[in-house]
Parts: C-alpha cells; structure tokens; sequence
C-alpha cells in the first residue's frame, strides 16, 4: 500500500466515522450550525435595526421641530407692527424651516401677552388691534407646535400615541 492511498484511506474512515475495530458509527456534524444561527439571529437583529431607525427618524422629526419653532418664535417677536396676521407669519416660517415636515400635519398654538391663539392664522383688522395689537415691546410671545410621530417597526406601531411638542418663547422688540 503506497503513502497515497494510506492517507485516503485514514481520510474516510476519519470522515465517515469508522472505529478501528471495524465498526462505523454517526457523527454529528457541525457545518450547518452557523447558518441555523444566523437564521435564529437574523429576524432579532433585523428587528433592532429597523427600531433604531424608527427611533432616529422620530428624533430627527423632533430636532427639525424645534429648529423650525425657534425661527418661527423669532420672526413673531419681530412681527410688531409689520402685519396684520402675525400668526401666519409665524406659522409660513415653520412651514419654510421644516420641510421634510408635512405641513397638514402641524397644529399651532400662540400666547401673545397672555391671549391664547390656536390655528396657523390670528388675523386682526389692523396692526394695532387684535392679535397684532397684543404684540406690546417687552412681553412674551409664545409659540407651541405638535406634531404627531411614528414609531412603526415592521408595520406594528408601539407608540400609537406618540407626538412631538416644540414651544419656543420670545420678547418681543
């Protein structure tokens, strides 16, 4: 028997399980347990991910939001005498600054000296009178956005409630 077929044979029977008394015998093999893993593994993973993404793009709702209120505060607090629906103003604004933000999807509230407005307009007859009246240099102009967020995760939304809320105060010049 040369060398060759000497180790050819020790390799089958290595392989195959074959004591050396003669008899042969099963053995489990392994090389499907990583894949039977990953399989297990792969949905739970799949899951995570798709929830931090979930996650992050209700945040980056969030953090839009309170950007777009702040300028939308801004522009209110300098609004004096300038118009007559300063609300709206306020309100294009928000609309301008958030735009990956569906815009049906905002509501607005206004405190302008303690005069609650809610809607995307407070038009007054004059910039004296109404709403634009209630712009007095030196009090605080209030503005308050909701928007509703979705955490859906695989098409299950574990937070059906959920809804953002950006409010931003001004004095106003």
């Amino acid at each position: 028997m040369n060398s060759r077929s000497l180790s050819t044979s020790f390799f089958l029977r290595r392989r195959t399980g074959a004591s050396a008394r003669g008899g042969s015998r099963l053995l489990l093999r392994s090389e499907g347990g990583a894949i039977a893993e990953f399989a297990i593994i792969l949905p739970i993973m799949l899951l995570v991910v798709m929830g931090i993404y979930s996650f992050g793009s209700a945040m980056n709702s969030y953090v839009e939001l309170t950007g777009a209120v702040n300028i939308g505060a801004r522009l209110l607090a300098i609004s004096r005498g300038q118009t007559t629906d300063p609300c709206a103003a306020a309100a294009n604004a928000v609309y301008q600054a958030a735009p990956s933000l569906t815009d049906s999807n905002l509501s607005f509230s206004f405190d302008l000296d303690g005069n609650s407005f809610s809607g995307s307009s407070c038009s007054s007859s004059s910039t004296t009178t109404g709403a634009a009246g209630d712009l007095v240099q030196g009090t605080s102009a209030t503005v308050t956005v909701t928007y509703p967020c979705n955490l859906n995760v695989l098409g299950i939304d574990y937070v059906p409630s959920c809804t953002l809320q950006a409010e931003t105060t001004e004095l106003v010049q």
